[in-house]
């Protein structure tokens, strides 16, 4: 055993000096033959976790990213309050029109100077919204925007392949640069892989047919891959797969290999970092042991003060516990029985949801429910279902003519569309904070909610006017190097007390975001 002469150090900055003895502790310090030696263990910053590479990139003082939150929940002043905290911020601009977009990016860039790059917005793969995902990216192109999340592809669109091909040129040493960066958010290697590979041969030639990239970004795209970051999404709120981080990540690793050998792309280009369940300093400080180039935090900053969730909302969302949640239909995928994880307690909207989605399924048309069902389905729609079907018809009308001239002649799928409709309208209602519709509210939110809120219970972060981004940011990497710090003492044979894993929030000043 080792003869240990200093106590665990309160800071993980501070270099550690060990006394240690013992035959196996000489081999792994290579001393002399001696009896004892001096180990110095180096400082920990937070600024040191993850790949630096990453931050260097994308201009950010931490590997660290405020996750895009769908129709607005991150908000630009999240975005903005992301990057001065040192962190890497993307608006959710997913489902907004794109005058609203328009608005917020212009509220980003109003708001930051030119060398402030580390943020970026959302792009969704909107495959029932013909046209929008290519108007997107018309105006982040026009607009300057330089990062790009990618979520919900299942494979990839010209669209994405457009965005990264218009970014990509040739350095004076050779080297291909890029300007729009990707990152490509998945919890599937198949899906993975796509954005892994350089873009498909059939895509690009449409593109340069198309006069919509050249020949000679074309000929660059086929030899990089699509995106250098790859966010591996593990069990989260709305949309998710509920994968677990540690196989999810290994199989996206993997994955990254096997690509890798196949194009010959270098592997060491690749960034992969982990999102899902990032809601405590265990957890962060778990995801760069396993080699997470970044961690990307999401449902826990819906309660924070910059988010576009009502207070209501937020209230609702910091009493949480972690199996508060439940799984919903999704409004965009009703039909193909997608589900989203939303918060359950203080809400019926799970439940009525699947009720919806049962009556669906079955094959019924409003017309054909019996009457206790209809009078529950216009309670739960609060207006008769006439004349949410006209409301619903004259949206779906603008947006996909195709899908509302089927509706006309199919009860079913007018059941559908009404179902759509409310679903939606819940994400709506928790971002206005009607008191009168609490139960209807919508709030993507996975257990990790939970775990935060019991980290944060007595501390100054049980008070949600204190939950900032920076606050929320800052703490959990601070506590994750001082974890990290603690798991080196253990490596080298310390007997290290429990105690010492556990991290207390406290409350930094502002100013040291800069």
């Amino acid at each position: 055993m080792m003869n240990v002469c200093t106590t665990i150090i309160e800071s993980p900055r501070l270099p550690v000096s060990l006394e240690l003895s013992g035959d196996e502790v000489k081999a792994v310090a290579g001393t002399d033959g001696q009896s004892s030696c001096t180990a110095t263990l180096p400082p920990i910053y937070p600024e040191w976790l993850g790949d630096r590479a990453f931050s260097a990139t994308h201009g950010a003082r931490f590997n660290y990213v405020v996750g895009e939150m769908a129709r607005g929940i991150a908000t630009p002043r999240m975005v903005v309050e992301a990057v001065r905290a040192g962190c890497l911020g993307f608006y959710g601009s997913a489902g907004l029109p794109l005058t609203e977009i328009e608005r917020g990016l212009r509220e980003i860039k109003a708001a930051l100077s030119p060398d402030q790059i580390s943020w970026g917005a959302n792009l969704i793969h909107t495959p029932q919204q013909p046209g929008y995902e290519a108007d997107v990216v018309d105006l982040f192109l026009r607009e300057g925007v330089r990062r790009v999340s990618a979520s919900a592809y299942m494979r990839l669109s010209p669209e994405i392949v457009r965005y990264t091909a218009l970014g990509l040129q040739r350095g004076p040493d050779g080297r291909i640069l890029r300007t729009n960066h990707v990152f490509a958010k998945v919890s599937r290697a198949e899906v993975a892989e796509q954005f892994l590979a350089p873009a498909p041969d059939a895509i690009l030639k449409q593109l340069v047919e198309a006069g919509a990239i050249t020949g000679e970004q074309a000929d660059l795209a086929s030899t990089v891959p699509v995106a250098a970051e790859i966010t591996a999404e593990a069990d989260s709120g709305g949309h998710t797969d509920r994968r677990s981080a540690a196989p999810l990540f290994s199989s996206i690793c993997a994955a990254r290999d096997r690509v890798a050998t196949k194009t010959g792309i270098d592997p060491d280009i690749i960034r992969i970092g982990l999102a899902g369940g990032i809601a405590t300093p265990h957890a962060v400080a778990a995801a760069f042991s396993m080699g997470a180039a970044y961690v990307l935090t999401g449902s826990i900053n819906q309660a924070a003060v910059e988010s576009g969730l009502s207070l209501p909302g937020r209230q609702l969302l910091a009493k949480a516990g972690p199996a508060d949640v439940a799984m919903a239909p999704a409004a965009d995928m009703f039909e193909q029985g997608v589900e989203v994880q939303v918060l359950k307690r203080g809400t019926l909207f799970a439940m009525r949801g699947k009720k919806l989605f049962q009556f669906y399924r079955s094959g019924a048309a409003f017309e054909t429910l019996d009457s206790n069902d209809q009078a529950w389905v216009e309670d739960v729609l609060g207006e008769p279902f006439e004349s949410a079907w006209q409301a619903t018809r004259e949206y779906i009308r603008t947006v996909n003519p195709k899908e509302a001239e089927r509706a006309e002649a199919d009860g079913n799928k007018r059941l559908a569309l009404v179902a759509r409709r409310y679903l939606f309208s819940g994400a709506q209602l928790a971002r206005e904070g009607n008191p009168a519709r609490l139960a209807d509210y919508q709030i993507w939110c996975g257990p990790a909610q939970g775990a935060f809120n019991e980290w944060g219970d007595g501390t100054f972060l049980e008070d949600i006017s204190n939950r900032t981004v920076s606050q929320i940011a800052w703490n959990l990497m601070e506590g994750a190097a001082r974890i990290t710090r603690a798991a080196q003492l253990r490596a080298v044979g310390v007997a290290v007390p429990p105690s010492a894993f556990n991290y207390i929030p406290q409350q930094f000043a502002e100013s040291e975001a800069a």
